[in-house]
């Protein structure tokens, strides 16, 4: 299937490594010239080597910290510059995965921590979308995809399900809002994937537990129903197909990229 997205132009935040990193190559081969925003400018500038000789596009990085109004304006502003044109798609990306650690129970979570990973998953998402939709509604088309995550379907990490769910409340009020002017805004619920963070974080785990690494990745997979890790590259399938001009008929929903989560029913 053509996605059609040859000549169109992406922001993709987080887009240094792991998912974000992945979603960027995915739109990269399809044709499409990507803007990386991140904030480490070393990991940055090497990511966007790799991705523009693998894939033959202009993909580029920008530094930003999205909890800052004033560096995301600069940031787009750089990647407008960069890529020759306005931004078409944006793929919110930038947040700390919820990773392997255990998440703070009620009493360890206080204002700061609280306030801090909001205002990185939830305003930081709001401040990159603000500085990009006035130019998709003025062409008439974009693609905004937030990644999110099945801790909003799920309990054991209080403020990774707030934010969450507080990801897809936006998407869906997003796409209320701007659908008429030719944008669409989904959200991409991720569960464990596999990134170059796995293989370090599976090794620790295994020599603590005193276990073979590929019986402890096994067992981690065995929470989905495929019984299989689910890559980086998977989610990034489905985010490219939502950041086409084929996925119209999409808008608002919610997509879970986790395997299938036994014994869950969602209508």
């Amino acid at each position: 299937m053509d996605l059609e997205l040859q000549g169109k132009r992406a922001l993709v935040t987080g887009g240094s490594r792991g998912i974000g990193k992945a979603i960027a190559q995915a739109l990269a081969q399809e044709g499409v010239d990507v803007a990386l925003l991140a904030r480490d400018p070393v990991t940055l500038a090497a990511a966007a080597a790799e991705l523009s000789a693998q894939t033959g596009r202009c993909v580029v990085g920008v530094r930003a910290d999205t909890t800052r109004d004033d560096e995301v304006q600069q940031a787009v502003a750089m990647a407008v510059q960069l890529l020759s044109g306005p931004i078409d798609i944006l793929v919110n990306a930038a947040a700390e995965p919820a990773g392997f650690a255990g998440p703070p129970k009620l009493d360890g979570i206080d204002s700061a921590f609280f306030h801090a990973e909001l205002d990185t998953k939830v305003m930081g998402y709001i401040r990159c979308a603000r500085a990009v939709v006035a130019g998709m509604q003025a062409r008439g088309w974009g693609r905004i995809v937030h990644i999110s995550g099945l801790a909003a379907r799920q309990t054991g990490n209080t403020v990774g399900s707030i934010r969450n769910v507080a990801v897809a409340a936006l998407a869906k009020n997003m796409a209320d809002e701007f659908g008429p002017a030719g944008i669409n805004v989904t959200v991409v619920h991720p569960g464990l994937t596999r990134t170059e963070r796995t293989a370090p974080l599976v090794a620790a785990r295994a020599a603590a537990l005193g276990l073979p690494a590929a019986e402890v990745e096994a067992r981690m997979a065995s929470a989905n129903s495929t019984r299989q890790m689910v890559d980086a590259s998977e989610v990034a399938d489905v985010v490219a197909f939502l950041c086409s001009p084929r996925s119209r008929a999409i808008n608002g929903d919610a997509i879970a990229v986790g395997g299938g989560a036994p014994g869950s029913i969602h209508y």
